[in-house]
Parts: C-alpha cells; structure tokens; sequence
C-alpha cells in the first residue's frame, strides 16, 4: 500500500497549486507542511502514517486541527484504519469544514464524515450551532463491521452548486462506491480541517490516518446577482473567494462599482457599492480577475444577469410634489364632493418610500402621516385625501386615506410635505387667483400645476383644470405644458429683526444650500456678515448674521450680488435693498394715506399707509381697525417682520392681484397681503391704525360726502390725501383723479399737494384750477399761517358779482397752521360757473379782541 501511496504523492506535487492541503506525513512531524494543532501530545506519526496514542482511558476525545478555507467546488480525500470494534463509544469524525478550532465543544459549525460510531457505518454529518449533528448523506449500517482492521479510504465532493458526492473504497484504494449523493447549502465558511477521536481505554493507540488531500480544481463562478437596496448589488460565486476590489466589477449599464465588501459570514458573496442608483429593468454584472481561497482564477469576464423592479427610497427635496389641490369642492362639477390633493414621483427610476412623510399646514398642531408601505413608484400620481373619503376616490388609482388629512381654505393656504426627519420636501403657498377664472374659482373646480420640472414656481406655474370632470385626480394634470423658470431671484425687501441680524425677502424660493455663501452678501457701511442661514419651510427669505452690532434709525444698504433659486437661476444684475434697525413709531409718524372703501362690483377694499416721518418702522404686530358702536374690529397687518422706510407707501389688502388689475397707477413692490382685513362701511367709519402695542398711530373718519359731489359713480374711488404733514381730517382728502383710473396705490396720489413754503398769512395754490377730476389742479388750497392762537374764522367765497357762492367755514376756531379747499362747487352741490371768484376771510381773536378782513382772489377755469 506504501507503493501506491507514494506514487499518488507524486501526482499530487505536480499538481500543487490547485491543492489547498496535501498531508502524507512524509516528514514524520505534526509541525510543520502543514501545522498541526490541539491534542497533538496525544498523536504520532507511525510508518508515515498518523496515529492516535491518547490515554487509555474510556470516553477520552482526542482532537487534532489545521486550516483549511475550502468550501465549495472542492474535493477531500483521506486514508483510514481504525483497528478495533466500531460502537458509540469508539468512532472517528473527519470534520473536512469547521467555522472553529474547537471540534469538541458545541458551538462549532461545519460538516464531517463519521467512521464508526453504533451503526459502524460511513456517513456525512452536518453540525450547527445548537443541537446534535444531522444527517446529510446516512451511509449504509455495517458497513465498517471488522473488530480489528476497518480500512477505507473515503472521497467526498462539494460542488460549486453545494451538490455533496460522498464514496468510499474499503480496500483503501480508488476503486470508489458510491455513498450517495445530496444538495445542501447551510453552512458557506470554514477555517480548519481535522480529525476528532472518541474511544474506549483498549483503542487509544489503535486509530491510524493518511493521504489528507483537499483538492481544487473548479475555479469559481458568479452564481447570481441580486439587487438588494437602489445603490447596492449582491454578488454569489461558487465558493470563497481570495482578497477582491471594486475594480473586478462593473455593470453593463448603470454606475460605477464604488466598494465590494465579502460578507462576513459567507466569503462567497460579496456586497457591492454603487455609484448612483440602480437603473430599473434589465441588466448584467460583469467580474474579472476573480480568484477562489485555493488560488484558482475564474476565466474572465463572469457575468449574471438580474432585473432591478425598484426599490423604494426615502425622498428628497423636490422628489415628492403636490401638483393638484381641490380646495373648495363645491359646486360638484364631476368630481367627488371631496377635498383632496395630489402627490406625484417626478423621478424616472426611483421608488419613494413615503412611510413617515407628514402633510400638514404650518402651525398646526398636528400632521397627517402616511403609513408603512405607503410608495410611490417612478412618474406615478396619487390621490391623498381624509381617511373616510378613499372610497370615492377608488376608481381614480392610488389613494391615500389620511388621519388629520387638512382642512384647504378656499381662499388660500399653505401646504408643506416633511421626510420624517423633519426636512422640507416640498412646500406651496396657494391662492384662488391662481385659478385666472372667476368663474372656476367659485367651486367645483381643482387648481393643477403646468410644469412638473419647475416645482418652486407659484402662481405662474398653476392654473384652473380644463378638465370636463373639474380635475384630474390620480393622472397627468390637463394643463400640463412646458413653461420652465430662467429668471433669477429678485430681492424685494430688507428689515433689521436684531442689531445683529438682518432679514432678506426674495421673490421667489431660493435654493437653500447655495444662499448660505456669504461672500454673496455685502452691507454698506460694512459690517461684517459671519452667517448665512435660509429661513424654511418655503426659503423665501435669508437671515444674515452680522458680528457686530448696527445702530438704531441708521440707514445701510444691503447689496446681493448672487442669489440663486431652487431652480438653479442665479444670473442677473446686483440687487439692493436699504434698511435700518428699526425703532418705535409714536403717533403720527404713519398715516392713512390713500383709502378704498367702497369698491366696485368683484374689486376689495384697501387702505395705503405712508411714513411721513424720517424714521425706519417695523409693521410686525401692527393691526387695522374699524371703529364703530359695536366696538373695534382689527385685523393684523403683518404676523413677519416688515421694514417701513422714511416716506415709503404700503398698500394694505387682502388681494394685491385684484387691487392692481383695478388700478393701472400701482407699485406691485408697495403692497402687504393682509390675511384678512377689517370690514369697510360703504357710507362711513373711523378707520384705526394701531402699532404691536395697541397704541393709536393714526385714525381718519372717512364719510362717502368726502367724495367729489359731481361724481355719477363713486364705487371704485379712493380717498387720497392731499398733503402729507396735515392732519388726517376729511377735509385733507379729495377723490382720487379719473385720469390715474380713480385710484393711486403704491403711487403719489393724483391729489396731492406739496406743504407750501413762505410766511404769507395767507396763500392760494393754485390760483387758476379746473375741477375736472383729471389729477391736474382739480381743487384750489389756501393755506394759513398765524402768528398767536385763538383765532376764529369765517370764509365765503363770492363771483365777480358779489353774489354768495360757497361758505367754506362759518365762525371756527383754526389751528395755528392749516389750509382749506375749494372743489368748485356751490352750497347747492353744483359746480360753479367759469370765472373769477373772490375768497372773503373774517377773523376774530377773542383774547385781544381783534377782527381782520382779507380777500383773496381764484379763478375757476375749464378745459376744452
């Protein structure tokens, strides 16, 4: 047998590199080619063979280990005799894997073949974690049936598909039967190979081995290829694999392999990092250069196909949109007497996971949220609505039913979608002008955005659904069309909150990351800005944070010389704005400036403020009153701050859109949306403007006789002021020219007059005027001046024949400074004739008892 033996030992050098273990105990020793390890006092290499010489003491186990990472595609073969009785009590195990180098305790996992043991039978074992070994391959009972000279030499193969051959030859040759055959894939690791001796205290020395042989010869194969996550691919190969990089791998389509990483309890699979997601469908992963634990390198390329279905993703910013909202569902048009919304995945290839997404209007208390396996696949629509509506939006595709599903105000609101980290995904602030269709906007009919590539637009990018049905719930919205944003920001305004932060208000959404540069922000005088922080849920506005304290009342100019919006649009010209640290305004420093209170048929009223002192305001916190028997009803001017500069307009209205279709003579910068607005009398009121701490900052006691008598139609005119630093009485106001369209808001009113200059006592400006509501010397002024208090006066004005025309004051006692008008009109209400007219003034000063007469002569002219 020795013959034989060393002639298979010859074959087997030559062919050394695809063996992992070749062990004929030629060198007589245990230490060395390969080392050997565990109860190896108790073993001795005997005639070039490996014998047991443990005590002899019965229920001894004897163990003896070396490594070994074989697995898959590998063949063990070894030579044995034990020389005694096979039983319960005397038994060889062969383990040929082992996770451990302990074959004696439990824990170890791996297979074996037993030789012996109380069938005395040639079997193939496995052994988990718990439990006693099982079964793979039950050999044949008596077969090891000598009591004193059981020889075998046993073959078992595992193939790259885990398919186990066990075969035996009982001449210890190569003439090998067959033991039978059995797939299994349980255990995929193994570091040691070795032998576990049990025995009775007769049998210790009588265990012989030799020709330990593990073979490998099939190099590895890519088994599978398995999408496990939208940047993350699986690779399964036949067998352990050697040391492996990224760069053995990469996908027909789709991106880069950046890491591969073998698993820790498998080496034959190998988790592979993308570089970006997964495209969906159909594709293959190629590997090169891929070499098992034996050395054996897999003729390249190895290649698998898979198919990628998706894998849902938590969104980002702008992944999940809102892209139509049914606000006010009634009158039914065709659609479900129902609020709803719809929801839109915009991407090509990314499956949303919505689970823990929050809908919800800011402020409120609570959120509706989506639930666990809520998704959203690649350009798909869905349906969100209250919790008890799904049932009839069933036939419009997928619905979802939310808890705390929010209340849509008709005339506007604002929604927000948060990940459930908290971050702003998508945010819209609506309004019923977006509708562009009084008639749509009444009911019945859903507002649908235009362009699903330009998510951060408002109005321009929503409008009424031409949809028959009054909406198109679940599918591509009716007017849909490409209308893309190229226009950069623009950068509306500017307000001190703190001496050491100032806030800036866009036009439009900006793009949060890209607005934090503070190299884009500068202030003159300069003080430096040491933070840039974007102000959500909608990223309108930025704080800048500056390191030193701005003095109160100071101008500065704050200048922006790149803004970028979410759409990426950051070209155009330097923006600025000017602003001060604002202070305290006491009574008087704002007025009542321009007033509608009687608009016409579809418009709204307004009331226009002016700062008339030379100081910078804050309107935060301002309310808008009504003064009437039941009381004062306010309204608040503005919940965020709001800079008010020296001599600036501010238009105050609850629909800027309708104000200025109405009026051609506006500033659209001028005006402040109002969330709702007090109630206006058509005929008469006491209009109130209170700061944050209820103090009255100006009132007017507007009556609609204010208005110019000659008017067929006074709905639809305003009220304008004629001089700034007079008092807000009715006689300071006129009706607002028809030449501007009968309102100025946001302008210089068509009314206005300059505060005359000089110490004449008396002054008419302008002497010659036409009452003819064109904006253009409509009314004659004569402004006053004394010297002391306490003058009481009569004024009466008189034609070129001495006949009475208009007593403009009958015996009141007059401020110091102060001026009247005359509108042309006789006390009959009728406009007086063309010509000349003299102004008779009477005075009479009670404390020196002084009576003064003056005329002054006008001329009351027409135009043709």
């Amino acid at each position: 047998m020795r013959a034989f033996i060393l002639g298979l030992l010859s074959l087997a050098f030559s062919i050394t590199a695809n063996a992992q273990l070749i062990e004929s105990f030629t060198d007589g020793n245990l230490n060395q080619n390969p080392t050997w390890a565990g109860d190896e006092t108790s073993f001795q290499v005997s005639a070039e063979q490996l014998q047991s010489n443990g005590p002899a003491t019965t229920g001894t186990t004897l163990q003896l280990t070396t490594a070994s990472t074989a697995v898959s595609g590998v063949t063990w073969e070894f030579y044995a005799n034990l020389r005694l009785t096979t039983s319960g009590g005397n038994l060889a195990d062969v383990w040929l894997m082992a996770d451990q180098a302990s074959l004696k305790t439990s824990g170890t996992k791996g297979y074996f073949v037993r030789l012996g043991g109380t069938p005395d039978e040639i079997s193939l074992f496995r052994q988990d974690a718990m439990g006693s070994p099982v079964y793979v391959i039950n050999g044949q009972d008596g077969t090891l049936k000598s009591a004193t000279n059981n020889v075998v030499r046993v073959r078992v193969t595992r193939s790259a598909q885990n398919v186990w051959v066990l075969d035996y030859d009982l001449a210890g040759g190569q003439n090998f039967a067959a033991g039978g055959t059995v797939t299994d894939a349980t255990h995929q690791r193994s570091a040691f190979f070795g032998v576990c001796l049990t025995y009775s205290s007769a049998n210790s020395r009588n265990f012989y081995f030799d020709d330990f042989r593990i073979t490998d010869t099939v190099p590895p194969a890519l088994l599978s290829a398995t999408p496990t996550g939208p940047r993350q691919l699986d690779a399964l190969f036949s067998e352990n694999l050697d040391a492996i990089s990224a760069a053995s791998f990469r996908l027909v389509a789709g991106p880069a392999v950046l890491t591969a990483q073998p698993d820790a309890d498998n080496l034959a699979l190998v988790h592979l990092t993308l570089g970006g997601n997964l495209p969906l469908g159909t594709n293959t992963l190629e590997a090169r250069n891929i070499t098992d634990a034996n050395g054996i390198v897999a003729d390249g390329p190895l290649t698998a196909a898979f198919i990628n279905q998706g894998f849902a993703v938590v969104p980002t910013f702008n992944q999940v949109l809102i892209t139509e909202i049914m606000a006010d569902e009634t009158p039914v048009v065709g659609l479900p007497a129902s609020e709803y919304i719809e929801i839109h995945n915009p991407t090509a290839s990314t499956v949303l996971d919505l689970a823990g997404l929050r809908l919800l209007k800011p402020g409120s208390a609570t959120a509706a949220v989506f639930p666990v396996g809520a998704v959203l696949l690649p350009g798909e629509y869905a349906v969100v609505c209250g919790s008890t509506r799904v049932s009839q939006f069933a036939a419009f595709g997928k619905v979802f039913g939310l808890t705390n599903f929010p209340s849509l105000s008709n005339a506007g609101d604002q929604l927000v979608l948060r990940a459930r980290n908290g971050q702003t995904l998508f945010e819209i602030t609506y309004s019923d002008t977006w509708y562009k269709d009084l008639r749509k906007k009444e009911g019945g009919w859903s507002l649908e955005m235009v362009d699903t590539a330009n998510p951060c637009a408002g109005s321009s990018n929503w409008t009424a659904s031409t949809n028959d049905s009054g909406g198109t719930p679940g599918r591509v919205n009716t007017v849909q069309a490409t209308n893309p944003d190229r226009t950069a920001p623009t950068l509306l305004r500017a307000v001190a909150l703190t001496p050491t932060t100032v806030r800036l208000f866009f036009g439009e959404k900006l793009d949060s990351v890209a607005t934090t540069n503070v190299g884009q922000y500068a202030l003159t005088p300069a003080v430096p800005i040491t933070r840039v922080v974007p102000q959500g849920p909608d990223f309108r506005a930025v704080d800048l944070l500056l390191a030193t304290n701005l003095p109160p009342n100071q101008p500065l100019t704050v200048a922006v010389h790149r803004a970028t919006d979410c759409a990426g649009n950051g070209a155009g010209p330097i923006t600025s704005a000017a602003f001060a640290l604002p202070i305290a305004a006491t009574a008087g420093d704002v007025v009542i400036n321009e007033i509608l209170f009687n608009p016409r048929t579809g418009g709204v009223d307004f009331v226009e403020l002016l700062n008339r002192s030379v100081n910078y305001l804050d309107v935060q916190g301002w309310q808008l009153g009504v003064e009437q028997a039941a009381g004062l009803s306010a309204s608040p001017v503005s919940a965020e701050p709001y800079g008010l500069a020296p001599g600036q307009l501010l238009v105050l209205t609850t629909r800027p859109d309708v104000v200025q279709s109405e009026y051609p003579t506006h500033d659209p910068a001028a005006f402040l949306t109002m969330a709702s607005f007090p109630s206006l009398p058509d005929d008469a009121a006491t209009v109130v403007v209170l700061d944050a701490k209820g103090q009255t900052i100006d009132r007017f006691s507007y009556d609609e006789k204010l208005h110019l008598p000659l008017l067929s139609d006074r709905n639809g005119v305003s009220l304008e002021r004629i001089r700034a630093a007079e008092p807000s009485v009715g006689g300071n106001f006129h009706s607002a020219a028809s030449a501007v369209g009968y309102g100025t808001p946001g302008r210089p009113n068509s009314q206005y007059q300059a505060d005359p200059t000089g110490a004449k006592l008396f002054q008419i400006e302008p002497e010659i005027f036409t009452p003819d509501e064109d904006g253009q010397q409509d009314f004659t002024t004569l402004t006053y001046h004394f010297d002391n208090p306490g003058y009481a006066a009569s004024i009466t004005v008189y034609d070129a024949q001495g006949r009475l025309t208009r007593r403009l004051l009958r015996n009141e006692t007059l401020p110091n400074n102060g001026f009247l008008r005359w509108d042309g009109l006789t006390d009959q209400g009728r406009k007086a004739a063309i010509g000349p007219y003299v102004l008779l003034i009477e005075l009479y000063r009670v404390a020196g008892g002084e009576t003064h007469t003056y005329k002054r002569n006008v001329v009351l002219g027409g135009r043709f």
